[in-house]
């Protein structure tokens, strides 16, 4: 999984992410979710909240850079980003409490006081509702709104599901908006239930998928 595939068709390829590339990520990734009520509902206000939820974006990538392949892209030959996803393997979706410890300052710049309040409520809500079983897990995607409909993020999050079909490894994720739901039923998640926010909150989708024998095949 740390090759490059090569769509020529398209015109662009699914790789994985260079480290100099966190900040294009994570600001490709404010832009896609600029419109994400979880997101809204965390980051307070409509002042600053781009760059706050780019700097979170950029946060969330130190998150995952432990796990190998964590941070894939579709993106141009000429090295345009069009599209993000972060992946969490088997056993690994769950930072390490020293971790979350040494990002708290990072944290606390990004929500504010109040905003972190409901970040830590949301990770609370999504860690009681999370699967106990092994699973890949696909806590973000996005792409770049003005390409958006084109077939990009399909492309991306397949690449890793023939990988999770070869294994015969199930995966699993949280949908933020109920318009996301069919794109990701086609890809063969179900809806398993609903996590609702406190205060009010909004409500996320948790899906999960079953692997498909000999889809991932050839």
């Amino acid at each position: 999984m740390n090759g490059r595939t090569v769509l020529p068709s398209t015109g662009y390829g699914i790789r994985c992410a260079r480290p100099a590339e966190a900040g294009a990520v994570a600001a490709l990734l404010a832009r896609a979710f600029a419109d994400d009520p979880v997101m809204a509902w965390m980051v307070a206000g409509p002042a600053g909240r781009g760059p706050r939820t780019a700097r979170y974006f950029k946060l969330a990538q130190r998150q995952q850079r432990p796990r190998a392949g964590a941070v894939r892209v579709a993106a141009t030959g000429g090295g345009q980003l069009l599209a993000a996803a972060l992946w969490s393997g088997p056993g690994q979706w769950e930072p390490s409490a020293a971790r979350e410890l040494a990002a708290m300052p990072r944290y606390v710049r990004v929500f504010g006081v109040r905003g972190l309040r409901r970040a830590a409520e949301v990770q609370n809500s999504l860690h009681a509702a999370h699967p106990e079983a092994p699973h890949w897990y696909l806590p973000t995607l996005g792409t770049d709104p003005p390409v958006q409909g084109r077939g990009i993020s399909t492309a991306l999050v397949r690449e890793q599901l023939a990988h999770c079909d070869r294994l015969g490894e199930p995966a699993y994720l949280e949908s933020s908006k109920p318009s996301n739901v069919p794109f990701y039923e086609r890809l063969g998640f179900r809806v398993t239930g609903e996590i609702r926010l406190p205060d009010n909150g909004p409500t996320l989708w948790p899906m999960w998928r079953d692997p498909r024998p000999g889809a991932g095949a050839g």
